[in-house]
């Protein structure tokens, strides 16, 4: 287990924040009825998610999941360990940390299997070198203070096995949303000095999505493709 790093400033304000808005937006019901599970944009996104992930693993020469044991920081409901479970990840080796315990919970009735554990991403509570990919989903946009963010990046790294993977989500601009703060290329290249990156653009704005998908499955597609209204960046970085 790892112990909190004497010489590392931790804000526990941040976090306090950050468990406040994750709070409450769990409990609003307008941000409910923008993600549920059978709306069309959201499987809209979440399948081109898919094929761009696979596309990014097979350019850096994995084409396989199921020998890998797996970290998801920031995993909440389990989303994305599902889709690394329908990728052929083996259940048993793959692992979530969340700050909210409700998200984790309900996480369980995805992936039974599913090792859980309710942490700060500050302090990962798994010994060096752990992992053969850790990733991160749109949560290190949620966190504006940057020393937080950079003991994040450490801990992804500290966990991480030798030539592993970190596996990044997340987008560059959210304009109607003042609790995040975007990440550009230029700041992922900071959190992770001296990696190897493959960065994508990727997803289509949701805003945008949710407004045509009804009208024109095909604008979307030609839209993301396009790239000008993608929202998001996915990433491999090779520490």
């Amino acid at each position: 287990m790892s112990k909190r790093d004497p010489d590392v400033q931790y804000n526990p304000e941040e976090i306090d924040r950050i468990r406040r808005v994750y709070f409450n937006r769990d409990h609003s019901l307008s941000m409910g009825k923008h993600y549920p599970p059978d709306d069309a944009a959201f499987r809209f996104t979440l399948q081109n998610r898919h094929r761009d992930t696979l596309k990014l693993l097979n350019k850096i020469g994995v084409t396989s999941l199921k020998n890998l044991s797996i970290l998801d920081v920031g995993s909440g409901y389990g989303t994305v360990m599902l889709e690394y479970s329908s990728l052929g990840a083996n259940q048993d080796s793959l692992f979530g940390c969340d700050l909210m315990f409700n998200r984790l919970k309900q996480s369980k009735g995805l992936i039974q299997r599913l090792n859980i554990s309710c942490a700060d991403g500050q302090n990962l509570p798994f010994p060096k070198s752990s992992f053969n990919l850790v990733s991160q989903y749109t949560v290190l946009s949620s966190v504006l203070e940057k020393s937080v963010k950079t003991n994040i990046a450490n801990e992804m790294k500290r966990v991480l096995k030798p030539e592993g993977i970190i596996l990044w989500y997340d987008f560059w601009l959210n304009p109607t949303n003042p609790h995040t703060r975007g990440i550009k290329p230029s700041e992922i290249r900071e959190l992770f000095p001296g990696s190897k990156y493959i960065i994508y653009k990727t997803t289509l704005a949701p805003p945008l999505t949710r407004r045509l998908i009804h009208i024109s499955r095909k604008a979307c597609i030609l839209l993301e493709r396009i790239k000008i209204f993608n929202s998001h960046y996915l990433a491999a970085i090779i520490p």
